[in-house]
């Protein structure tokens, strides 16, 4: 099975897991499904999904750890299966990248390192993307739910 195709077995596998999430939760929603580089990407959207987002992402990053469960339970492999619901993650990538923009024209400007809030995986991955982009370096520091970006000149 070629990779792409690998892919879009995973996400048929969320989907259907995600639909029968809906019906038995009795909730509207329809699913789009996508590859996006190296990973499926799977989106909800439709209804008032909120709660399906919870405050901060909370909600969406459990029900985007179940649905990676489901795939692995069907294939055997860990999947890196991204889930959004209603276009949350993508207004947050938006924001991300901004705050990342901000903290790279800062260092540029001569600051020797900006540290950024706390952050998720996800929301730490899109930001070291970004600083990578501007040719600029990127450290993860912290601990676990405190996790934070430092953004820093490349010789450092």
């Amino acid at each position: 099975m070629s990779d792409a195709s690998k892919l879009e077995h995973e996400g048929d596998i969320a989907a259907d897991f995600l639909e029968g999430l809906l019906d038995i939760a009795d909730l509207d929603g329809d699913i789009d499904m996508d590859v996006d580089g190296d990973r499926a990407a799977v989106e909800v959207v439709g209804g008032n999904l909120d709660h399906l987002v919870g405050r901060d992402g909370e909600v969406l990053d459990a029900l985007q750890e179940l649905t990676r469960l489901a795939v692995y339970r069907e294939t055997g492999e860990r999947s890196r299966l991204m889930l959004d619901v209603a276009g949350f993650r993508a207004a947050r990538k938006t924001e991300l990248v901004s705050i990342a923009e901000s903290a790279i024209e800062k260092v540029k400007a001569g600051e020797a390192s900006v540290s950024l809030d706390a952050m998720t995986p996800f929301e730490r991955k899109v930001v070291h993307d970004a600083v990578a982009a501007s040719g600029l370096a990127s450290s993860s520091d912290g601990v676990e739910p405190h996790r934070y970006v430092v953004v820093h000149s490349t010789g450092q």
